[in-house]
């Protein structure tokens, strides 16, 4: 058997496959006659994986050929460093140290080191697990590196090759093999079959050593037990990409990404930066941050790019930023091996996750993308979590680290069918919207009266049992929402882009304002266009028109109210037409109509009850007991009040109750001010338990005209100030329309002359601007009464310009 070949694996494969040749039998029957599994022998054929001394035997002995020529090629494959000279068998050999290098830029890590100290005292195994180029090994051969002083008989490495591309994970068998060759163990001493004996005599080597073995990138519990060390001093340090639970006995310690200091250490180390002023890193600190980002704080791709940007002299930061941006080929490599540990289904989800819109999501979303079970994806989550695809910030949310979440974007694109991608995707948009509806309808606010104009629910959706459930949902996705709807219009999901931010109305009103709502609202118009459908079209227009009107674009609200009029003619629909009719009262009141917003309000009333509606109902009897209020009619509005509260509603602060209780209050200030107290603490309270900041600053402002009723100025004037203080924090200049004029009268009647001048000439300034007619007369009356002791001409002129806003509005 003649075969010579500079690799000693490649020339042990070649004569084995010479032996083949002799036997004259395929794969499948030599392996049969030689009771070995035919995948074995393939690997052994190949030169993939190094054949147990067994098998050499019992493959020679089918051809009739003596196997002991074979027995020194083999041991050097076995045990790859030659052995030092033995001299007699008492004299222990020189300790072997195979250690890597310890990276002269290891950064950070002081909890974890800490934390594999702790293992390595207390159970002399630890296991440190994290995702693709996280910095596993370098912790571990820098731990080893620390430890070696405390083990003067060897340190021993071993790559057990369980996520290398293009190579079978390394067998137990092989490994032990190559460990004690690395101790110099005499090959007459190693079993020559049997894992568990190969693995008793292993621990027995160690059980009288103080050695500590790196056993780095490994496939499985199953792969890494037999090597682990018994009785004995000895201490293992195990790395791996996913997390050994079968190893109970051993102490995990899982890495993240380094925090954005220790990054910007690493880079500037790698690059052979000292982090002075003068170097390129120093000098462009935009660049190195985008570095930073595409890197994604791992360890492994900071170091390349340092090494990318150490060998460029040439090369500024801001170029090494464009080349990242271009691929993370080395990383496709490294993530793709720890891919391809998993099933077909499990993949499936992984690459998938990849097309997710947003940052992080819940089993939920993960469930409507793959088309399964919530349990079943969770289930699949936990696994990809435990293989390091997967983050888990927090308890039931899920992300992808950036560079993982390009690499499944870009397996989906070449493993994936597009229309399989595509389902997908609208999928998950169908869930966002569905789930968006029913947190809304968990909202104490009129939900649309119809089914959601999508695909088809989930049907599995989160359960929201109150509106701090719902709330918190829409507070926890508010950026996969936003995501979800530029997603949707990206890809020409009009349906979607239409009816999302219908459902996000309550939410915005708690949070996010008015100028962000508008912009939604008008994609969802020109989405609804395309769409060419009467009532979307309607809804569009009227919820666009309720944008603008509480953003202070009067004039714009009612183009957007006229045209949504139009539609619904076509349309038909009496629960749109009640909503366009009750949003028409609230701008037609702020106009300084009085007749038609009382008329609006009463026909919304009507409409919400033939559509079968009285929640709808309800609000207008609200909005039109407070115009009432603002008229002088205090015995009616407060009549018409306490109907609203008899409406039965779950949730004691549903607006038309607060609005209720906050005209009750002021109407019975005067007569009887502790009941009158009562209705606007209760507001107060509700309001704040809501979240709703407009609605507080509502609440303080009644307070305080209110408490100047009752002749308790001091206190109506800390309300007041306490409503604007709150109108500061939302950044919306424009409601303090609704509340100049009243803070001003308190001003007045509390002997501060100059502030009430100047609220009412606030309200004077913004009143024209918005369209706001009625405040504008206010503020004309409110400063004629201030000045009739003092300057009783100006006065009459303030007065006289009152009567021709008023006028102006009657004749129209």
């Amino acid at each position: 058997m003649n075969a010579s070949t500079n690799d000693p694996q490649e020339e042990l494969a070649a004569r084995l496959r010479m032996l083949q040749e002799l036997s004259g039998l395929g794969v499948r029957a030599l392996a049969r006659e030689a009771g070995l599994s035919s995948s074995s022998l393939s690997r052994y054929l190949n030169g993939q994986t190094v054949p147990p001394w067994p098998a050499v035997v019992a493959l020679c002995r089918l051809v009739k050929r003596d196997p002991r020529p074979l027995r020194p090629l083999w041991e050097r494959i076995s045990s790859p460093l030659p052995a030092p000279p033995k001299s007699s068998r008492q004299a222990r050999p020189r300790p072997r140290n195979d250690l890597p290098r310890d990276v002269p830029d290891f950064t950070g890590r002081a909890e974890e080191l800490a934390a594999v100290f702790a293992a390595v005292d207390s159970h002399r195994a630890v296991s440190v697990d994290g995702m693709a180029g996280v910095g596993k090994t370098s912790l571990a051969v820098h731990a080893a590196h620390r430890l070696a002083d405390g083990f003067p008989d060897g340190q021993l490495y071993v790559d057990l090759h369980g996520f290398t591309e293009g190579r079978l994970p390394l067998d137990p068998d092989s490994a032990l093999r190559m460990l004690l060759g690395a101790l110099d163990v005499p090959s007459e001493r190693v079993p020559q079959e049997g894992l568990e004996q190969l693995a008793a005599c292993w621990r027995a080597e160690l059980a009288d050593r103080r050695v500590v073995v790196v056993l780095d990138n490994a496939a499985d519990a199953d792969q890494v037990r037999p090597l682990l060390p018994g009785a004995g001093d000895s201490v293992a340090l195990i790395t791996s990409r996913n997390r050994l639970f079968g190893l109970d006995e051993v102490p995990p310690v899982s890495l993240d990404v380094l925090d954005p200091e220790e990054s910007a250490q690493l880079l500037a180390r790698a690059s052979g930066e000292s982090g002075g002023p003068e170097g390129r890193l120093a000098r462009d600190p935009e660049s190195a941050a985008e570095v930073l980002r595409l890197c994604g704080r791992l360890p492994l791709a900071l170091r390349l790019a340092g090494a990318r940007l150490r060998h460029r002299p040439g090369w500024t930061v801001g170029i090494l930023a464009e080349r990242l941006a271009e691929g993370t080929g080395e990383f496709d490599t490294a993530f793709a091996m720890s891919v391809r540990q998993l099933d077909r289904p499990h993949a499936r989800l992984f690459r998938l996750l990849g097309l997710l819109p947003g940052e992080s999501f819940d089993e939920y979303v993960a469930a409507a993308l793959a088309d399964v079970p919530v349990r079943t994806a969770r289930a699949m989550l936990e696994d990809l979590v435990d293989a390091h695809l997967v983050q888990q910030p927090s308890a039931g949310r899920y992300r992808l680290h950036d560079l993982v979440h390009q690499h499944a974007r870009r397996a989906s694109a070449e493993e994936d069918p597009a229309a399989e991608r595509e389902r997908a995707l609208v999928r998950v948009l169908d869930f966002y919207v569905h789930t968006a509806a029913a947190a809304d309808a968990a909202m104490p606010f009129v939900s649309p009266d119809r089914a959601v104009a999508v695909g088809p629910a989930p049907a599995e959706l989160p359960r929201f049992a109150d509106k701090n459930a719902a709330f918190g949902w829409l507070t926890a996705e508010y950026g996969n929402l936003v995501a979800v709807f530029e997603t949707a219009a990206v890809i020409g999901a009009d349906a979607h882009v239409c009816e999302l931010p219908r459902y996000l109305r309550s939410y915005f009103a708690r949070r996010c304002g008015t100028t962000h709502l508008n912009a939604l609202f008008e994609r969802a118009l020109a989405a609804a266009e395309r769409l060419g459908e009467p009532l979307r079209l309607a809804e569009a227009y009227s919820d666009l028109g309720f944008a603008r009107y509480n953003a202070g674009r009067t004039a714009e609200a009612a183009e957007a109210y006229a045209a949504a009029r139009l539609r619904l003619k076509e349309a038909g629909d009496g629960r749109a037409e009640a909503e366009l009719t009750l949003r028409r009262g609230y701008l037609s009141w702020d106009a300084g109509h009085v007749e038609e917003p009382l008329e609006l309000f009463r026909l919304a009333g009507k409409l919400y009850t033939d559509a079968g509606c009285p929640e709808g109902a309800a609000h207008a009897a609200a909005a039109e007991s407070w115009a009432l209020l603002q008229l002088g009619q205090s015995e009616e509005a407060a009549r018409l009040a306490r109907e609203v509260l008899e409406v039965p509603h779950a949730d004691a602060a549903w607006p038309p109750a607060l609005t209720a209780r906050i005209v009750l209050g002021v109407a019975l200030s005067r007569e009887t001010p502790e009941a009158a107290s009562d209705h606007l603490r209760q507001a107060l309270s509700l309001a704040r338990e809501d979240g709703h900041l407009h609605n507080q600053a509502w609440c303080l402002n009644c307070r305080g005209v209110a408490l100047r009723h009752m002749g308790r100025y001091e206190e109506a004037l800390a309300s007041h100030r306490e409503a604007f203080e709150l109108l500061d924090e939302l950044f919306e200049e424009h409601w303090k329309i609704h509340f100049l004029n009243g803070y001003a009268e308190t001003c007045r009647l509390a002997g501060l002359p100059d502030e009430a001048l100047g609220l009412h000439r606030q309200a004077l300034e913004l009143g024209p601007r918005l369209g706001n007619r009625h405040e504008e007369a206010e503020a004309h009356e409110g400063i004629a009464r201030v000045l009739d002791g003092t300057d009783p001409e100006r006065a009459a002129e303030h007065r006289a310009a009152a009567r021709v806003v008023r006028e102006s509005l009657t004749a129209v």
